[in-house]
């Protein structure tokens, strides 16, 4: 999600839940995705993702934007879409894992602990190296 500031331009990104990501800052925030099926369509897996992960319904027409291979193959299929959200009314989805490692004991986190607008600047700063691409053709089309 994209939005314009003046001149400028601004996307939301995602900083990942849980206590491997806590005190991790640059190089660790992300757009809002996540997994499909073979057989699931790439924007109506977008839009449910966004959805889990936000709490908020993606409105308007997405731009497919180039499919991006991140560091450890995951293949991140990204669209553009201008929009506003509160980055504090996101409610994300949780997940359970075991914390302290074998201790058996579950914690639940949410998959995205915060999301904040970034101008391109600052979000090329923040977001995984293997999702730069993004942001950059994202400048390019609707910057």
């Amino acid at each position: 999600m994209y939005r314009r500031r003046g001149a400028d331009l601004e996307v939301l990104l995602a900083h990942p839940g849980g206590p491997f990501w806590a005190k991790k800052d640059a190089g660790a925030w992300s757009i809002p995705k996540g997994e499909f099926a073979a057989d699931e369509k790439p924007a109506l897996a977008a839009r449910r993702e966004f959805a889990e992960e936000t709490g908020r319904a993606l409105m308007g027409e997405l731009t497919p934007l180039t499919p991006v291979a991140q560091s450890r193959g995951k293949i991140v299929h990204a669209f553009a879409v201008e929009g506003e959200l509160d980055p504090a009314e996101i409610r994300s989805n949780t997940f359970e894992i075991e914390w302290p490692p074998r201790s058996g004991r579950m914690q639940v986190f949410p998959e995205i602990d915060r999301a904040e607008w970034f101008a391109l600047d600052e979000a090329r700063r923040r977001i995984v190296a293997g999702q730069r691409p993004i942001l950059d053709e994202l400048a390019a089309k609707v910057g």
